[in-house]
């Protein structure tokens, strides 16, 4: 009888044990889960505005403006006023000055003029993306050597339908600013020997990093960033 009890009590201690290595086992393959989602969120890139929320962000307060709101698909809804309509972020910690990429997509609901208008760092100073802008279908980059969009090699023609999502990329880096439209590389410019700043005005109120649109209505979503090597 004794015997059986010791026998038992070993039964008893042997399965703890075993449950005991399978929990840390267990555990450590959950790490290892985590640890390749931040390996995969690092690929992705950041997300600066993903639809629940503006945090990070405020308003910018520009003469004119029209309302700002989230609409029930967590688009950024840019509503139109007299002139620019827009957010800027707010917190400058996280963001690079230069060798990076922003991806959006975006859409003009109403008006016609621009309604993308993003301000990016460059360095230590700033600059604009145009998109749709000077009657609606200008895109460039202002400035550049002091002329904006309309006025330097970035600017060209652009027609964009009314309520349709295009996907923006802009890739920043010391010698170059490139910008895809869809799948349509539709700027490249060489910075060599060059000044890259903003265009005089209210504009520059979107400084570090803005989104905003000109007497007209928009919409912003998906707003990522990726730190390039």
């Amino acid at each position: 009888m004794i015997f059986n009890m010791i026998t038992f009590s070993r039964f008893i201690l042997f399965k703890i044990l075993i449950a005991t290595v399978a929990l840390i086992f267990s555990g450590c393959q959950h790490i290892v889960g985590d640890s390749r989602t931040s390996a995969q969120k690092k690929v992705d890139g950041i997300s600066l505005f993903d639809g629940s929320g503006l945090d990070n962000w405020e308003l910018t307060d520009y003469v004119g403006k029209g309302d700002v709101k989230i609409d029930k698909n967590g688009s950024l809804i840019l509503e139109m006023g007299s002139d620019l309509t827009g957010i800027h972020w707010k917190n400058k910690k996280i963001l690079p000055k230069i060798n990076y990429e922003i991806s959006l997509e975006a859409r003009r609901t109403l008006g016609s003029d621009f309604f993308c208008g993003l301000t990016f760092p460059f360095n230590e100073s700033h600059a604009t993306l145009i998109l749709g802008g000077w009657g609606g279908a200008l895109i460039g980059i202002s400035s550049i050597d002091g002329y904006d969009a309309s006025e330097n090699e970035t600017g060209d023609a652009y027609i964009f339908e009314e309520n349709q999502w295009y996907k923006i990329k802009l890739k920043v880096s010391p010698e170059n600013l490139s910008v895809w439209i869809d799948q349509d590389k539709v700027i490249d410019c060489d910075l060599e020997g060059r000044e890259v700043g903003m265009r005089f005005g209210e504009i520059e109120m979107s400084i570090p990093l803005g989104i905003c649109s000109y007497a007209t209505s928009s919409e912003i979503r998906n707003i990522k960033l990726i730190e390039l090597e």
